[in-house]
C-alpha cells in the first residue's frame, strides 16, 4: 500500500461504508470507495470469523482504471 500511497486508514474507510461490493473470484469480493480523487479497490476473502485483505488499488477517478 505504501508503493501506492494508500493509508491502512482510506482502506478501513472502504471496509466500514463501501460504495459498491461485487463478488470476484475464488469466494473473494470486491469492495469500493471514492475517497478524494481515488478510487479504490480492496479484494478480500472471508475464511470464518476473519477477513483477509487480498490487494488494494486506486482504480482512478470514477473508477477507471489509470495508466
Amino acid at each position: 500500500m505504501k508503493w501506492r500511497r494508500i493509508s491502512e486508514g482510506e482502506v478501513y474507510l472502504v471496509l466500514e461504508n463501501p460504495d459498491k461490493i461485487e463478488e470476484s473470484i475464488r469466494g473473494r469480493t470486491n469492495v469500493y470507495k471514492q475517497i478524494g480523487d481515488k478510487y479504490l479497490k480492496v479484494t478480500l476473502k472471508e475464511i470464518s470469523d476473519q477477513t483477509f485483505i487480498i490487494s488494494v488499488v486506486d482504480k482512478g477517478k470514477g473508477g477507471q482504471d489509470e495508466d
